[in-house]
């Protein structure tokens, strides 16, 4: 039996993925096997030594301390690509919002006192929301992972001109991508080629501020940058400086910033990226088939930490060791199962950066003195031992 504790109210649906046979779920848990997340803080959260896994039900995991799990062998596990077409429906939504003028459109049809001259008020004063068309404009999308691939193709199938930019794409990534869609050299020159700006790339040190001074430099006068990313992605004082020297024409993000509130010029949406139903359950799913296929077997899928691990069963118990990445740590992990007469009848390792990871099928039970024994050895960051 696993226990799992739940931080966020996760969909149903996903959660019925786990057998009650097998799983008992619960908000509160003293010593949980794994935790499921979605936007809670864990930062300052003190995790049981029982923790064997860290599933979040969504692609950031900004609110997970990741470098804390990693030095304990704790494999974090999240939902890439799972509310990609939500983000991408929003995004369109956002660059439609701002060529047409909708926002300020529906604040003055909504602010209309009732009647008979309604009809008359409207037509006096439509071409105070006179806008563009997205068809003939360029879009210009940071980062072409599973959201940014989708917003290209859907700005493509608008009729927009579509330059991308990501050194490092996938090969998937890749094959997804419209042909149609133009590779840039350099941000640099995606940032001046841009009537639109849109960003799809995780905040982390390289990508901070990454439309900043020397972009707004580049930019066309009045183009619309589009931040469904993260806040940090734009620079505030940049921001700021464009919508002042309206070398920024418009602003659209999933983030509300006090010091914007109430500019015209800036339609904020309340972090509302992946708020679909079909998103959240899309999540939901993909992380707790993770979290199983991890618990019960070992397998790593999907881990923003430890590499993609995955064999399929053979042997009595399957030994699975975490550990810092280091030489011969292959050769010490078969040593001491030697010295055990334990004999392996398969092995899969990987590597990731700093990290490893192992599967072991043996052929005969694992004696507890042996578990200790692995653990024993320099580097070892967890070891787990699933019976058959």
């Amino acid at each position: 039996m696993f226990t799992i504790q739940t931080l966020n109210n996760i969909s149903r649906n996903g959660i019925e993925r786990l057998p009650d046979k097998l799983y008992k779920v619960a908000n509160e848990v003293a010593a949980p096997d794994a935790i499921l997340v979605r936007s809670a803080d864990m930062h300052a959260l003190a995790l049981a030594p029982s923790v064997k896994a860290i599933a979040r039900a969504g692609a950031g995991t900004n609110n997970i301390p990741v470098a804390a799990l990693s030095a304990r062998g704790i494999p974090v596990f999240n939902a890439p690509g799972a509310n990609a077409n939500a983000v991408k429906e929003l995004v369109v939504a956002g660059m439609l919002l701002a060529a047409r003028n909708l926002p300020a459109a529906l604040s003055f049809v909504h602010e209309l006192p009732a009647g008979e001259d309604l009809h008359a008020k409207v037509e006096a004063e439509k071409k105070r929301f006179v806008g563009s068309e997205l068809a003939g404009k360029t879009l210009g999308v940071v980062g072409l992972g599973a959201i940014g691939v989708k917003v290209a193709n859907a700005a493509h199938a608008l009729g927009m001109r579509v330059t991308g930019f990501d050194p490092h794409m996938t090969i998937d990534g890749a094959w997804q991508l419209s042909s149609d869609v133009a590779r840039a050299g350099s941000l640099n020159e995606l940032f001046a080629a841009a009537d639109y700006l849109t960003f799809h790339v995780p905040l982390n040190d390289k990508t901070r501020g990454v439309f900043g001074e020397k972009a707004l430099e580049l930019v066309r006068p009045g183009v619309v940058v589009l931040n469904f990313s993260r806040e940090g992605i734009v620079d505030a004082q940049a921001l700021r400086r464009g919508l002042a020297e309206k070398r920024i024409g418009r602003y659209v993000c999933d983030f509300p910033d006090a010091d914007l509130q109430g500019d015209a010029r800036v339609i904020a949406l309340p972090h509302l990226g992946a708020s679909t139903a079909e998103a959240e359950e899309n999540c939901a799913y993909m992380v707790v088939d993770q979290l199983r296929d991890f618990l019960e077997h070992g397998n790593v899928r999907h881990s923003v930490n430890f590499p993609e691990t995955r064999m399929a069963r053979g042997g009595s118990a399957r030994i699975c060791v975490a550990n810092s990445n280091r030489p011969n740590m292959i050769g010490q992990l078969s040593h001491v199962l030697g010295e055990a007469g334990v004999n392996i009848a398969q092995m899969h390792n990987a590597s990731r950066g700093d990290l490893a990871y192992s599967l072991i099928d043996v052929d005969s039970p694992v004696p507890s003195a042996l578990v200790s024994s692995i653990a024993a050895i320099d580097g070892i960051l967890s070891v787990r031992v699933i019976e058959d």
